[in-house]
């Protein structure tokens, strides 16, 4: 599933129920990798490992299968240590439960069990059987093919899968045109949603996009990197508006945030208002949601001087500051909960749609408008 997360923005995961409930909350945060590699491939590799020891364990006559026990069990070992540390930050950081993140954690949780109750020999006495295994490993051709086909199975997984932190700005992936019969229940749903009256100056335009975006949220990132394209198409015709607010989820800035754990966002969207005048504000914008995973207050602060110019962030952030809490006010005003939320000439729609059924929308109210 995180393959699909990085691959494709617009999959929608089975066990996004909500913003507690998702694993996409999760795997996209900036505890779902490291250095780019998602945590996901080393579960993988992980279990995959364990694999091929308890094969190796299950091979009675073989003198190393009395040691392989012990070799899961210290691997399960630094495994609990990393899926502790991953729920501390999933449940008391993120606040978010995660489904698949929790068999994992169980899963690993069992082995480490398991595996310790068959361990039949002192554990300080492991790296002098690993030491005779490796010396009987290097004998053995079938020990060495398997050795050799897990080192390229987990070689290829690291070169093909895709790393945390692409760019935002590659070209938007096309996708099939609705259908009629899509169109109508679009059409139908669209219509029994509520408009109300956003409190912004006239645009001129005969449609009128309004987002809020917290910087730290994976889906404000799904969604900025779908809908780009179609909201710029629209623009260069003089067709619609595009306008972009700031709701961190932070109470920092936020004061309808109050349970927000999004601890680099304020800085985030203070940077971008930041870079505003020197005309880097999209610049930046698209560096920190690319950069989303391992985002901290340290690395905004040197990515707005570095991307944009700004030699003297601390000075100007609590200036920058009213502009991100005065567009978190509006947000309050619309009673808006969770991120992205956006409003097409008035009507919400909130979280990640399929970019047919935004573009379908657009050429909704269009029709209409005319």
């Amino acid at each position: 599933m995180h393959y699909r997360l990085l691959e494709d923005p617009s999959y929608a995961s089975f066990c996004d129920i909500n913003t507690t409930v998702s694993c996409t909350q999760a795997y996209l945060s900036q505890y779902g990798s490291v250095s780019g590699v998602p945590v996901a491939l080393a579960g993988v590799l992980f279990f995959a490992l364990v694999l091929v020891l308890a094969g190796l364990a299950g091979r009675r006559a073989s003198a190393s299968s009395e040691n392989a026990p012990g070799y899961i069990f210290a691997l399960s070992t630094v495994g609990l240590a990393m899926v502790l540390y991953l729920g501390w930050a999933s449940y008391f950081v993120l606040k978010a439960f995660c489904v698949l993140c929790a068999i994992t954690y169980v899963a690993v949780i069992a082995i480490f069990i398991i595996s310790g109750g068959a361990t039949t020999f002192p554990m300080t006495t492991l790296p002098r059987r690993a030491l005779r295994d490796l010396r009987t490993l290097v004998t053995s051709p079938i020990a060495l093919v398997v050795l050799l086909l897990f080192l390229g199975g987990a070689g290829a997984l690291l070169a093909y899968f895709p790393h945390a932190g692409g760019s935002t700005q590659g070209a938007a992936p096309s996708y099939p045109p609705l259908t009629s019969e899509q169109r109508v229940s679009l059409e139908k749903w669209w219509d029994v949603q509520p408009k109300i009256d956003i409190p912004i100056p006239d645009q001129h335009v005969k449609v009128v996009v309004l987002k809020f975006s917290d910087y730290m949220c994976p889906h404000c990132r799904q969604s900025e990197e779908l809908y780009r394209s179609i909201f710029a198409r629209y623009e260069a015709a003089g067709k619609l508006k595009y306008l972009f607010k700031h709701f961190p989820l932070e109470p920092e800035c936020n004061s309808n945030a109050p349970a927000g754990t999004h601890f680099a966002s304020c800085e985030a969207s203070a940077a971008v208002v930041m870079a505003r005048p020197a005309g880097k504000e999209e610049a930046l914008s698209d560096w920190i949601f690319t950069n989303q995973a391992g985002l901290t207050v340290s690395a905004v602060k040197q990515a707005a001087r570095d991307v944009a110019g700004v030699t003297n962030f601390d000075e100007r952030y609590a200036g920058a500051l009213q502009e991100v809490k005065m567009d978190a006010s509006l947000g309050g005003l619309l009673q808006v909960g969770s991120t992205p939320t956006y409003f097409i000439n008035g009507r919400r729609v909130v979280g990640v749609y399929p970019p047919q059924a935004i573009e379908g929308i657009i050429e909704l109210e269009l029709k209409r408008a005319k």
